[in-house]
């Protein structure tokens, strides 16, 4: 469990709460109760594909993300714009580790706007500093 002082970093920084496992774990739980928990799926999915070296492996997880996330009536489908959308699947004809950098970007803004403040007014958030 993070200390307060650590989790109050969180409030302004996204990045840090997503790389704190225990930070990530609190802010899906939050999220799935707003029903909203695709975007962090999103961004844990598209960190762990840019870590992956075989292009086989690559090209695979690529289309997973791609049919769970990406296109029209995905099970989890995020909310990234039609522009995002089209440059997110030119660059899946041939997968590199940065395919995903626009969407997950967005998703990242996306949640750094908007869920993040619900989720530091939220009582898992005030659970944790105290």
């Amino acid at each position: 469990r993070p200390s307060p002082e650590e989790a109050l970093q969180w409030r302004d920084s996204l990045e840090k709460l997503l790389q704190n496992p225990y930070g990530l774990a609190s802010f899906r739980s939050f999220l799935r109760s707003e029903f909203s928990e695709e975007n962090a799926e999103f961004w844990v999915a598209c960190e762990d594909y840019k870590k992956t070296k075989s292009p086989v492996k690559m090209a695979e997880k690529a289309k997973k993300i791609y049919e769970e996330f990406i296109q029209t009536e995905a099970p989890k489908e995020v909310n990234i714009d039609h522009f995002t959308k089209a440059v997110t699947m030119k660059n899946l004809v041939e997968p590199s580790p940065s395919s995903f950098d626009m969407a997950q970007k967005r998703i990242f803004a996306l949640m750094e706007k908007d869920s993040l403040p619900r989720f530091v007014r939220s009582e898992f958030y005030q659970e944790l500093i105290k």
